[in-house]
């Protein structure tokens, strides 16, 4: 199947998603909450409860909506006595909005309706089910809302192994169409370095990102003077952010404290952002040797780099 292809039926998904959901949570009815107000109204008034001062062109902004349209509803929201104006200090062709006590009593109920309303829907789910939900729409806001930079590296938990070899097994067979033959080959690395673990001369690093894992590396000892460097992996959500160059940049420092002469690192030709990372660390390719694994034509790839 095309790419294209796949990208239609993907949109097909995500606009199911979006009519299950907009009925769902009610948003379909004229007036929400049995209220006399839409959606955006109420969106309104919850940005007007929550950051006193704002201006019309701050509403807009956030919430993404016409100039003329929210100039309409600001001044019906006045007729009924739910805001005022004051001049803006900084700027005198500028209103800052606030609720008054009206509007404050208005948006009161609102707020605790939809709370009811969201508690309701969450008492049908068991512990586990809420907290899939939660994780859920984590990564929806994080994959489709702006960019956190923000992220830290740390040590193993139990459960981390598990999910690195189930995560690169799954992101391979997508990305490249490997077949199980690599997962084997990561359980066998990661049950290795479990078994035979010394931290004088390894170590795991794991990238975590607002509480999920998006990345991991691993420093194996190849013999006295030679450190290798395994499984680089940085989850496509936390692509852009700098993690593949870190946690190879954290390798490298590990391994010159323990006394390593030399890193190397077997790839493949067809991994090139990986390739561009160990480029820019300054790896050379050394050797590459045509092989058919994990279901596929490859050519695969020794780089070194002195430490």
């Amino acid at each position: 199947m095309s790419a294209e292809r796949h990208l239609e039926e993907r949109a097909g998904t995500v606009r199911s998603f979006n009519r299950f959901y907009t009925r769902r949570i009610g948003v379909l009815h004229e007036h929400l909450l049995d209220s006399p107000f839409s959606l955006t109204e109420v969106r309104i008034l919850y940005e007007l409860a929550h950051r006193p001062m704002l201006t019309s062109s701050d509403i807009c902004r956030e919430l993404g909506l016409n100039a003329g349209y929210v100039s309409r509803v600001l001044k019906g929201f006045e007729r009924k006595g739910l805001i005022i104006r004051t001049p803006s200090p900084s700027d005198r062709r500028a209103s800052q909005l606030q609720l008054t006590d009206h509007g404050r009593a208005t948006y009161g109920p609102l707020n605790e309706a939809s709370q009811r309303e969201v508690v309701a829907m969450l008492e049908d789910l068991s512990e586990l089910e809420q907290q899939r939900l939660i994780e859920a729409m984590g990564q929806i806001e994080s994959l489709l809302g702006e960019a956190d930079s923000s992220y830290l590296l740390r040590d193993p938990r139990p459960g981390d192994m598990g999910w690195i070899v189930h995560r690169q097994a799954v992101l391979y067979a997508q990305e490249y169409g490997w077949n199980t033959e690599y997962e084997a080959l990561i359980a066998e690395i990661v049950a290795k370095y479990l078994r035979d673990f010394d931290p004088r001369w390894e170590r795991c690093w794991i990238a975590e990102k607002q509480g999920n894992v998006v990345g991991s590396v691993f420093v194996v000892r190849e013999d006295e003077a030679t450190a290798k460097l395994r499984l680089l992996y940085v989850d496509p959500c936390a692509r852009g952010l700098g993690i593949g160059r870190r946690l190879v940049d954290e390798c490298l420092r590990f391994a010159r404290h323990a006394g390593y002469r030399q890193m190397v690192l077997w790839t493949n030709s067809v991994l090139t952002d990986a390739r561009r990372i160990y480029e820019r660390a300054g790896f050379e390719l050394v050797e590459e040797t045509p092989h058919h694994s994990f279901g596929k034509d490859l050519v695969g790839q020794v780089w070194s780099r002195q430490l």
